[in-house]
């Protein structure tokens, strides 16, 4: 570990981001550039301490591949950034394709400005990486699935549970736009894991089998979806969907289908659901 290159690297990329681009509130005046200390820690979720004594040089121990994964993040960190990172730490860096939860910065970056509308970050094969208030108010915490049940689409035709939020008369078109959006992503990144993907649902749902077996190719840039929200009822929302630059990663955005009541709910679920500080 290169403690040293650690430290500076650190420090400069802290004091070249900016609260809004952290999505934090920028309190007051500043005397120093960009992020403190305490609020890259409070981001990547560990103690202002051990990341003052990484910045430091005084950190014995080399960090965590969980710790350099959460600075990543709270750094918005680019790819090749990350990967610097790991490689100071003496640590490999992730293969970008397989299993990769990086979020783009470029699509962190909008997320983080979104605050009226349910959006989340996705990789194509259906991952969810990162969500907005409002988007875990309506679906739900999706970023703490592991192994294959990490990917909506494999929960959607494995887990009817994951079913109960949306309308039964629904079921067969979002059945038929995943499995259509998962052809075009398995052909574009052509790997492992989206074969391997493939296989374990073909094997595990004769539903889907069935409709991969139609050999239907569409990606999912705008469609219409409706959720049943235990607690505020009906949604309508129209899903635009954003690409980053290799395709691989999407913004979803959802906002509410004028002319119903889907705006007036989410804003009566936004308030009643937003954590306390």
């Amino acid at each position: 570990m290169d403690t040293q290159q650690i430290a500076q690297f650190l420090r400069i990329r802290r004091e070249a981001l900016s609260p809004a681009d952290a999505g934090l509130a920028a309190a007051g005046r500043r005397r120093t550039p960009g992020l403190r200390r305490e609020e890259v820690a409070e981001l990547a979720g560990i103690s202002t301490d051990y990341y003052t004594r990484l910045e430091q040089q005084r950190a014995t121990a080399t960090p965590s591949e969980a710790v350099l994964r959460a600075l990543t993040r709270a750094l918005r960190l680019s790819l090749d950034e990350r990967d610097h990172l790991y490689r100071l730490a003496g640590l490999t860096a992730p293969d970008r394709r397989r299993g990769d939860r990086h979020v783009a910065p470029t699509l962190l970056a909008v997320l983080n400005q979104l605050q009226n509308v349910p959006a989340q970050v996705m990789t194509d094969l259906g991952d969810t990486l990162s969500q907005n208030h409002l988007a875990r108010a309506v679906f739900g915490d999706l970023t703490g699935h592991t192994g294959p049940e990490a990917s909506v689409i494999y929960r959607w035709f494995t887990d009817p549970s994951t079913r109960c939020g949306y309308p039964v008369e629904d079921h067969g078109k979002e059945s038929r736009a995943l499995a259509a959006d998962l052809r075009a992503a398995v052909a574009r990144r052509d790997d492992a894991p989206a074969r391997a993907l493939v296989d374990r649902l073909r094997r595990e749902s004769p539903e889907f089998a069935a409709l991969w077996d139609l050999h239907d190719v569409a990606v999912i840039r705008r469609r219409r979806k409706r959720i049943l929200h235990p607690e505020v009822g009906l949604l309508e929302l129209d899903c635009q969907s954003l690409l980053d630059e290799d395709r691989t990663q999407i913004l979803a955005l959802f906002s509410p289908v004028a002319g119903t009541a889907t705006a007036e709910r989410l804003t009566l679920l936004g308030l009643t659901s937003r954590p306390h500080p």
